[in-house]
């Protein structure tokens, strides 16, 4: 991966803290070792305040400079989610600690859901909600995976509009097309838009998968 010279490579933070230690290693081994700028992810389910220091305090240990702050998934087996005592309820109560905490060391990147997140009560409410993250101390917004851009820049444009201010980058999420049967569990799970074009191109080549990926690509 790192011949392909990455802008960075994402690290993901299991739910609950589950590999705390592995991500924080495999994370400072990318950056000091390998030369990569690395994304680490950090979640709130199941992690203390006191947790969080830990794993950013050993984070500047490793130079590790860029965190996606997110409130993550409930742990495995837990339908809904819920903060632990002492923790944080919101991805916005993370983004606040960490820039009162640490300053401007890290580089703090926040998740954004162009076609609105499974959670949320509107779309209005999601884009506020964003907007709380920005306002919070986030430099940069990363996207949910997307195929119809019309969606994507629209919603960018609502972004702007609802106060959300350009000092914040946006960067789009996007999921290669690699094999139809991904694809297809990709969108359904995601329950992300596909354009009628795309979706019939798709149509005709699933049951060859190099030209899938060809088109994909």
């Amino acid at each position: 991966m790192a011949q392909t010279n990455p802008l960075w490579v994402d690290m993901t933070w299991g739910a609950g803290g589950g590999t705390f230690d592995s991500t924080l290693d495999l994370c400072g081994h990318m950056v000091n070792y390998m030369g990569l700028d690395v994304l680490m992810h950090i979640t709130c389910t199941g992690l203390t305040v006191e947790r969080v220091r830990e794993a950013l305090d050993r984070a500047k240990e490793l130079n590790i400079r860029n965190l996606l702050a997110l409130r993550g998934d409930p742990p495995r087996g837990q339908e809904t989610w819920v903060s632990v005592e002492n923790g944080f309820h919101h991805a916005s109560d993370l983004v606040k600690w960490i820039r009162e905490n640490y300053g401007d060391y890290f580089c703090i990147v926040v998740a954004g859901y162009p076609e609105v997140h499974s959670g949320a009560t509107s779309r209005e409410d999601d884009i506020k909600y964003l907007k709380e993250k920005c306002e919070a101390g986030a430099d940069i917004v990363i996207t949910q995976l997307f195929y119809n851009n019309e969606i994507y820049i629209q919603w960018v444009k609502d972004c702007r509009a609802a106060g959300i201010k350009d000092s914040v980058h946006f960067i789009p999420g996007l999921m290669p097309i690699l094999g139809y049967d991904r694809f297809q569990r990709t969108i359904q799970f995601c329950q992300t838009n596909v354009p009628k074009e795309l979706g019939e191109s798709l149509e005709a080549i699933k049951n060859d998968d190099e030209k899938v990926r060809d088109f994909g690509i």
